[in-house]
């Protein structure tokens, strides 16, 4: 066994663990962290495919920027820890079975029958000056771009949703109005009340 063969099965393993520790966690920020571990992994796996451009993204865009927003997002939620124990096991026999055909459709895809190294023949190697940055790039904005552009207005719809979940007014959430504090008076928050003396007993 090559040590880049090593490195691929401790990377796939690590991310397989991972990827069913966010699913069975039943704290969300755990979840969310396992995800961060996944994604490094699955950065780890695509500098092995010869794909740098591709993890440096996982790692900056998803790592850096995604993952701390949905962190942000999950602290900032009224999640309710209970309720998610008891769906979790009231539908584990439904997310079973869905992860069983998930399973099942990609060993008929990806199975050693089609996916291989006896049925796919090995890329060619490339030259010292090959970009794969440049190669993503025309792949992206020539034959995907209606995908590419569909893709970012998902993910802007998310990012609002996201922002609209986190500045909703709730009952016992207190919010500042500074222009209201800029014109506030002395005279409107301090009052003196005039009293009569009183003696002691």
């Amino acid at each position: 066994m090559t040590f880049e063969k090593f490195l691929f099965y401790v990377f796939a393993a690590l991310l397989v663990f991972a990827a069913v520790m966010v699913i069975t966690r039943r704290n969300p920020v755990h979840s969310a962290l396992f995800l961060v571990l996944a994604f490094f992994n699955s950065a780890g796996l695509w500098m092995l495919a010869e794909a740098e451009f591709l993890a440096i993204a996982l790692v900056l865009v998803y790592v850096g920027a995604v993952m701390v927003l949905f962190l942000f997002v999950v602290m900032m939620l009224d999640i309710n820890i209970a309720e998610l124990r008891a769906g979790f096991v009231r539908n584990a026999p439904v997310a079973i079975l869905v992860a069983l055909v998930m399973v099942v459709e990609l060993v008929m895809v990806v199975g050693p029958k089609r996916f291989g190294p006896d049925v796919v023949a090995a890329p060619a190697a490339k030259p010292a000056d090959y970009s794969n940055t440049e190669d993503l790039g025309l792949a992206l904005f020539t034959q995907h771009l209606y995908a590419f552009e569909i893709a970012a207005v998902i993910l802007l719809v998310g990012i609002i949703a996201a922002i609209s979940l986190t500045m909703r007014k709730r009952p016992e959430t207190k919010h500042q109005n500074p222009s209201r504090q800029v014109l506030v008076k002395a005279a409107d928050r301090l009052r003196v009340v005039k009293m009569d003396a009183e003696e002691k007993a």
